[in-house]
């Protein structure tokens, strides 16, 4: 099997993956009306019991998931408002998109988010409101709490992507300097009826983490993100009126985000609708078509990306040595979603740095392909959703006079790819359920 045909066979099964994750696909298969009767997963609404329905949502993938509710609910909808990524809208006729700043929050999220909280102002006991998230979420429904600004809240933001830290601890602070974080979304449209559908992008779908969980219960604490300030040794570089809000809510003085045993989710169905898992095992059928022994890695794979990416290498290297742990051709499949450590100045994301990472390993080797890539569509601040590598790789960059180890201790996996033809660009997909990686060995 010749390196041309691995590295295309490769973005077939890449691209299967993406498409998988469809919202349009993913929200039919759950919200389904017949006959006035409204189905959700294991639940019926009687659309004849609500006086109005409403719809509202954030995430990358938001608008695309009001594609088919717009057109399964038509003029049933009485009033909508939907914040996007900028570039991430679709065409709509009733639903009103907002574009907006992603991954740091700003005014176009903030206007666009109070539009959301003064449209469920209006809604009561009798109304059905229609909630459609995805990843991004939280950086596309920023309100702060009225004692701190925007401003505030995107330094705080850029403070905890500087350090690295999780997407669960960055979640965990945002939830407690917002009005809708947290589960506060659902108390602002109790006593409403609430049906959420999510298009989950993070690890282990854990709904209280997805956009920050707005309409969920709220795990978190102030406590735990005081404890998070102190792990990254943050405290003195967040806005001080953060760090005084936190340490109210911390003594009790400021009312905690709702928990497990609040009212306010009594009337509240939260689905998910898409998760990264759907994409892997897309990836391994489509792998399977075209031959390949194919094998699931993880989907829940996490962790510091260049080391990621010395283990994916090592599993090229096993299956040419010894056939394990799947025989020759063969394709293995992870998902989840890795942090880079940021020491240089460069341009890239976490999965053009894993692909370089990865080239390096595998360097000289014949019959293997690596690529990662964002099913977003988007890597970092950059035009790209990955990249993708050969035993070739370091040596054509050589040959352009490219450092491979120079631009990854920099963090410039973009300007290295980009010259070799290697960035996996596909613009946006309108679908967010983290990253797809592949190790195919001819």
């Amino acid at each position: 099997m010749s390196t041309k045909k691995l590295r295309k066979d490769a973005l077939a099964i890449f691209h299967a993956g993406v498409k998988a994750a469809d919202p349009v696909i993913a929200v039919k298969q759950h919200f389904r009306l017949e006959d006035g009767i409204l189905s959700v997963e294991n639940r019926t609404y009687d659309l004849a019991n609500y006086k109005g329905v409403y719809v509202v949502g954030a995430g990358k993938a938001s608008a695309a998931m009001a594609q088919p509710i717009e057109e399964i609910l038509g003029d049933r909808i009485r009033a909508s408002a939907v914040n996007v990524k900028y570039g991430h809208d679709v065409p709509l006729k009733i639903i009103r998109v907002n574009e907006a700043g992603h991954p740091v929050p700003d005014e176009a999220g903030l206007k666009g988010t109070k539009q959301i909280i003064q449209l469920l102002r209006q809604t009561g006991d009798k109304d059905l409101v229609i909630c459609l998230i995805s990843g991004g979420g939280s950086a596309l429904l920023p309100c702060p709490v009225d004692e701190l600004t925007l401003e505030n809240k995107q330094l705080v933001t850029k403070c905890l992507l500087e350090v690295c830290a999780t997407i669960h601890e960055i979640n965990a602070v945002r939830k407690h300097i917002s009005k809708v974080k947290g589960g506060q979304l659902a108390r602002l449209v109790y006593p409403s009826t609430l049906i959420s559908l999510i298009l989950s992008d993070v690890i282990g779908d854990k709904l209280d983490s997805i956009a920050s969980g707005p309409n969920v219960p709220d795990t978190s604490t102030f406590s735990d993100c005081l404890h998070i300030l102190n792990k990254y040794n943050i405290r003195q570089k967040i806005p001080a009126a953060v760090l005084e809000h936190l340490e109210r809510g911390a003594r009790g003085e400021i009312k905690e985000t709702p928990k497990a045993d609040d009212p306010v989710f009594k009337k509240t169905q939260n689905v998910i609708i898409g998760s990264n898992i759907l994409a892997v095992k897309a990836a391994r059928e489509k792998a399977q078509e075209l031959k390949y022994h194919s094998l699931i890695l993880s989907s829940f794979i996490e962790g510091e990306t260049k080391e990621v990416a010395k283990v994916h290498a090592a599993i090229a290297k096993e299956i040419l040595s010894t056939g394990s742990p799947v025989p020759r051709p063969a394709c293995v499949i992870s998902g989840g979603e890795t942090t880079v450590t940021i020491r240089g100045k460069g341009l890239g994301g976490r999965n053009q740095e894993f692909v370089l990472a990865a080239a390096i390993e595998i360097d000289g080797l014949e019959d293997v392909v690596i690529l990662s890539g964002g099913t977003d569509g988007t890597d970092g601040p950059t035009d790209a959703a990955g990249a993708l590598a050969d035993g070739e790789t370091v040596r054509r960059a050589i040959a352009q006079g490219l450092d491979a180890e120079f631009h990854l201790r920099e963090n410039d996996s973009y300007r290295f790819f980009k010259p070799l033809g290697d960035l996996l660009i596909t613009g946006p997909t309108y679908t967010n359920v983290m990253d797809l990686r592949l190790v195919i060995v001819g």
